[in-house]
């Protein structure tokens, strides 16, 4: 937060005094982190009755504000923040990063976390019955459409080339939440819409990644975004969706396919990281811009480097390496690169060979051995303060007028 110093008493230094606020927030964030972690299970079992209650991480932050005040930012606190400009806030997103990392580092609360992260929302229980029986639900950033045995997700945020933001993460949780309740649907395809974007006008995009300019305006939330994002709609796509299920399973999976049309730019790219089969085309390319933007890169720091190997993963996240679909190193990302006008054929038969009856017993298999769940939760712990602090780094704030000036 700015603070005019001509408002200051005489005699006061104002870059004294924002020196000792810093000081005294870091001694105050590390006697939050000792204490959370050193009772991160108390204080999760209190906030959850005992793990009897499944709370979302935007539940239990809430939860944690009121039955412990000062822990975490207070309702009141957080509005206030949300009214500012990323530029203008007072940071109070890193002390949520602090209490989420405590609880997801816990070895009893952090799997119960990631399990009520799983579940259905309200939101696609409240939907499942006109989509069942209408086949289609749309939304604003994503239309689902069951078309046979497919559940046909396409982004069509076309103003701003399917850049994310909170709604977009809102509704792909929601589709996929759809997607996988639905028993007549056996698997799932995401791509991108027709855009009306002047650079893109009628032609497929999939996904230009975070949207800079809600970055900069304030509105890409920590725990309703970033953290959302990765503990939601994306493992839901990867685990599944956990139920109360039965003695032999526990979640309801089904595979999903991805189709790549001009480009996946940042969170487009994450998003490729977790489906069963990426088919491109040849005119369509990759990037991971997080050195530019100054921010983490969701989970493919975890996941690119065995995916597509450790000096690719560094050149494309350090780097700032763009792949092209068609070039040898972007083919450990996709499986499969068309001409552009072949594209739709080439899905219709992707999704064909994705109908064994033995495909979602052995991709569980695969995830599992892959991407164990441990390791995954151990990742999301930092995560969770890193990329805290990064979206209050000063190299960030520095960037997000120009974000707000020039971004997708």
């Amino acid at each position: 937060m700015t603070t005019d110093s001509r408002t200051l008493p005489p005699g006061l230094d104002f870059r004294a005094l924002a020196g000792e606020a810093h000081r005294v927030d870091d001694e105050i964030r590390a006697l939050r982190t000792e204490f959370v972690e050193a009772h991160a299970e108390e204080i999760y079992d209190e906030l959850t009755e005992g793990r009897s209650r499944y709370l979302r991480i935007d539940e239990l932050v809430r939860a944690a504000a009121f039955a412990f005040p000062g822990l975490v930012p207070s309702e009141e606190q957080m509005a206030a923040e949300r009214s500012r400009p990323q530029a203008e806030k007072e940071g109070r997103e890193i002390d949520q990063g602090i209490f989420l990392r405590g609880i997801l580092r816990a070895r009893e609360a952090g799997p119960h976390l990631l399990d009520a992260m799983l579940r259905p929302t309200p939101r696609a229980q409240r939907l499942l019955p006109e989509f069942a029986e209408t086949g289609v639900v749309q939304m604003e950033a994503v239309r689902l459409e069951r078309r046979d045995d497919v559940a046909y997700l396409t982004l069509c945020r076309d103003d701003c080339l399917n850049a994310e933001d909170a709604q977009q993460v809102d509704d792909m949780e929601t589709a996929v939440d759809l997607m996988l309740l639905d028993p007549s649907v056996r698997k799932g395809l995401l791509r991108g819409g027709v855009m009306s974007h002047p650079r893109y006008r009628g032609r497929r995009v999939f996904c230009a990644g975070i949207n800079l300019k809600k970055l900069s305006s304030g509105d890409i939330p920590l725990v309703d975004f970033l953290l959302r994002r990765e503990l939601g709609y994306l493992q839901k796509i990867f685990r599944g969706l956990r139920t109360d299920g039965s003695w032999h399973s526990r979640t309801i999976e089904k595979p999903w396919m991805a189709a790549v049309d001009s480009f996946a730019i940042g969170g487009g790219t994450q998003l490729l990281l977790v489906f069963d089969h990426v088919l491109a085309a040849s005119d369509s390319y990759l990037s991971l811009p997080a050195a530019k933007e100054g921010i983490i890169p969701g989970v493919s720091n975890f996941r690119l480097s065995r995916i597509a190997g450790p000096r690719v993963a560094r050149q494309v996240i350090l780097g700032g390496r763009r792949l092209r679909s068609d070039e040898p190193d972007a083919r450990s990302i996709v499986d499969e690169v068309v001409p552009p006008e072949e594209m739709d054929a080439a899905i219709e038969a992707a999704l064909a060979r994705l109908d064994g009856e033995a495909v979602v017993a052995n991709r569980h298999m695969l995830n599992l051995a892959e991407e164990p769940p441990e390791e995954f939760r151990r990742y999301m712990a930092e995560f969770a303060l890193q990329q805290a602090l990064r979206i209050y780094g000063a190299d960030v704030i520095g960037k997000v007028d120009g974000f707000a000036v020039g971004a997708r």
